[in-house]
């Protein structure tokens, strides 16, 4: 097998480098080269006590080991692969109480509660209220830039609906919503110095977002409701989440349910006006498979990691107990062993049996059913309000170790 031709201390988790661009060739090379490999880090240059970390590359081998969790733990080290330099191991421990860094069988405790607040009936109801507001959320910015002018889609409208979902999923009153959305963005900013964000005020907003869920579920044990905080912290006889587990779970909320949605909607907005016929197909046909596509295309989450539970052998190589293991979604949903064309965008592309969620398991995201719901909807609006929408400048793009995400995208109306 012929090595792979990567520079001397490539790392796919360099913060610099998903400022610029997502590595897929690079992932590519991997791929068929090596598909899972030791990448060396400098000591504590991402939060750890180690050296590095498995890349792992190949879809097969991002869906084994997200459905082992018995070999590769999410507790460990958490599901966060790179923090900032300065990150204190307590403070990285103190992130196990999210239900995305717990194991089972505690994991599968919380998640059994957390479920009931997306079941199809639970998502069913949301429905009606979520159409609305995406049809005014479009219209608004719509109205906002006037004939003829832009706007920038980010702001406008790729991050209104995620935020209005959580507020009505959970009973946060909208006019908090812009709360919420400033402390999520100081939680992931740490890496763009644009945002001026430190680990420490990153961790204030986290303390920001857990102080208010708990104050929300303490009123709720007080004076239950007919809401999903009700359900989850004062139902009886069913079991419930304590007022920090209910925080925490709001937390992951907060970024799992909001930046994740964000990126997505924006990633598919320039797919959509990059690759025009699409656009054109999209307004006409209205395929029920545009989502899945948008989410494999974005692949808002570029990786998480999972840490041995034991020596194993993975890809042909060696794992040791206590190796860090880097699940990178971007490059299994670009596999051409699964995807027939990855490189397309596709909006009719059926079976999609993209990792854009996870790669099955424990930690399959809960929210799929509502963040497919969003987009559907947000791109129906737009599609109906503004179907001359057009680019107006290229995608300005966060600096992160892990996320794909866009901080602005101006886009134009007619």
């Amino acid at each position: 097998m012929p090595c792979p031709a990567l520079p001397d201390g490539f790392d796919f988790t360099d913060p610099d480098l998903l400022h610029h661009r997502v590595p897929l060739p690079e992932f590519a090379e991997l791929r068929q080269a090596e598909p899972v490999r030791w990448i060396p880090q400098s000591a504590n240059v991402a939060g750890f006590q180690d050296e590095g970390y498995w890349a792992v590359t190949r879809h097969a081998d991002v869906k084994y080991v997200s459905t082992h969790p018995e070999l590769f733990s999410s507790t460990l080290n958490t599901a966060i692969i790179r923090f900032g330099p300065h990150m204190e191991r307590d403070a990285i421990d103190a992130q196990r109480l999210i239900l995305l860094n717990m194991d089972p069988p505690e994991h599968t405790r919380v998640r059994q509660i957390v479920q009931r607040g997306f079941t199809p009936r639970a998502i069913r109801a949301l429905e009606k209220n979520l159409h609305d507001r995406a049809g005014r959320i479009v219209e608004t910015a719509l109205a906002n830039a006037g004939p003829g002018g832009s706007f920038d889609f980010v702001t406008e409208v790729a991050s209104e609906l995620p935020l209005q979902a959580i507020a009505e999923l959970i009973g946060i009153p909208q006019d908090d919503r812009a709360k919420i959305f400033d402390w999520s963005n100081k939680m992931i900013a740490y890496d763009d110095p644009e945002y001026a964000i430190t680990e420490e005020i990153g961790q204030e907003a986290a303390t920001e977002i857990l102080a208010y869920a708990m104050n929300m579920s303490a009123d709720r044990k007080q004076c239950p409701a007919k809401d999903i905080v009700t359900t989850l912290v004062a139902a009886e006889d069913e079991g419930n989440l304590a007022s920090d587990e209910f925080g925490f779970f709001v937390l992951m909320l907060a970024v799992a349910g909001n930046e994740t949605t964000r990126n997505a909607i924006t990633h598919g907005m320039h797919a959509f006006l990059t690759h025009p016929d699409q656009w054109d197909l999209y307004k006409r046909e209205r395929p029920a498979t545009a989502a899945e596509e948008i989410v494999r295309w974005a692949t808002p989450i570029v990786a998480f990691q999972r840490t041995a539970t034991q020596d194993t052998e993975l890809g042909g190589k060696q794992i040791r107990k206590g190796d860090r293991v880097g699940l990178f979604y971007s490059s299994a949903n670009n596999d051409p062993e699964v995807f027939d064309t990855p490189e397309v965008f596709d909006v009719d592309r059926d079976p999609n049996p993209h990792l854009g969620f996870g790669g099955g398991g424990p930690h399959f995201c809960l929210g799929k059913s509502l963040a497919t719901l969003e987009i559907d909807l947000i791109f129906n609006a737009i599609a109906d309000a503004m179907p001359g929408v057009r680019l107006a400048g290229d995608p300005r793009r966060l600096r992160s170790a892990w996320i794909n995400g866009v901080k602005e995208l101006q886009v134009g109306v007619d």
